[in-house]
């Protein structure tokens, strides 16, 4: 394909099959940290429904939300040659997202995850297939590429990718690394790191990329001047890693970003969730397109929490992703004190 792409999304693809499951309870582990999704072991368990979201994924979300703000999206991933493989390409083609990067290979399954959905979140069973990775030839950058979760065994293809960057120092560079990258660490991505325009992770994933502990005694959301400071240490220390800006989410507490020089704080806009996945990918593709078409950081950061507002008010991580037209809509309509502010 010889014209310029304007967002290009890397990362694997999946189907995600939500299992709705009442009869469970939600505890906590030993040390009063983590939650648990508890049901009782050796029983048959009933469950409410289950429905199957085709062609989602970190970046298949992201191309996904970028060709309805209206970008001309594409999306680089694998597949395996199967029923489920077709249908996830049938469904990016469906929202008018290219697949001619998208590669189906024999005798490899299509990814397949089970979300088992209690309340207003999941908890996500997933294998990711060791397909055969290699960085296909693109005669034309395209104007930005989103790079998100890939599987583990990837890191020759990491590198491929990092050369193509460096090849073309003109794109846009988003990094939102998955799982899997956060494990492969920030040495073996040096080059992604140094070569990113924009990075987003949420508050615990900056704590694992930056090795820094949260403070003891903060709670999430208290407004604390040591969680202010906390946040401020750990954008400098993604910045050392090359990024120039810099988005840390913090769930329904908001999200934060930095230019380096500024750190803002976004609230969130105001909803009721309904199943929460894909929240964050929204965001992150949102203020990524918002960029991309030339709109200020602050600008940007108006766009993220409505599209994440959207989404959770549905089933999966795409059905709920705005046109430009109905998220401009609900800029109009919003709170008056729907604005970024400077923390400092």
């Amino acid at each position: 394909m010889n014209d310029q792409l304007d967002f290009l999304a890397i990362g694997d693809m999946v189907t995600d099959a939500f299992i709705k499951i009442d009869d469970a309870e939600i505890k906590t582990d030993a040390n009063g940290a983590h939650p648990l999704l508890c049901f009782r072991y050796g029983e048959k368990i009933p469950f409410e429904s289950v429905e199957e979201v085709r062609a989602v994924g970190n970046s298949a979300n992201a191309a996904v939300a970028a060709a309805r703000l209206g970008l001309k999206s594409a999306l680089l991933s694998h597949v395996g040659k199967d029923l489920n493989g077709q249908g996830c390409i049938d469904e990016l083609i469906k929202n008018n997202v290219g697949t001619h990067y998208v590669f189906s290979h024999e005798g490899i399954p299509t990814n397949y995850h089970y979300a088992l959905w209690h309340g207003v979140d999941r908890t996500l069973l997933i294998k990711h297939e060791a397909y055969p990775l290699i960085m296909p030839n693109i005669p034309v950058a395209p104007k930005m590429i989103y790079l998100s979760s890939i599987a583990a065994h990837s890191e020759q293809y990491h590198h491929d990718i990092a050369e193509f960057i460096k090849k073309n120092p003109d794109m846009k560079v988003v990094f939102q690394p998955g799982t899997f990258q956060m494990k492969l660490g920030t040495e073996v991505l040096k080059d992604i790191y140094a070569n990113t325009y924009a990075f987003f992770c949420n508050v615990e994933e900056a704590e694992l990329i930056t090795q820094i502990e949260r403070p003891a005694t903060h709670s999430a959301g208290s407004g604390q001047a040591e969680f202010s400071a906390h946040i401020k240490a750990l954008m400098q220390k993604l910045h050392v890693l090359g990024p120039k800006l810099v988005f840390v989410t913090d769930s329904i507490n908001g999200a934060y970003a930095s230019d380096g020089t500024t750190i803002w704080f976004m609230p969130v806009y105001p909803h009721e969730p309904y199943e929460r996945t894909g929240a964050g990918d929204a965001f992150s593709s949102s203020v990524s397109v918002a960029l991309l078409m030339g709109k200020s950081i602050t600008e940007a950061l108006r766009w993220g929490p409505i599209n994440s507002m959207s989404v959770v008010q549905f089933v999966g991580a795409q059905k709920g992703l705005l046109t430009k037209d109905s998220l401009e809509q609900y800029l109009a309509n919003a709170p008056a004190n729907y604005q970024p502010t400077i923390m400092m």
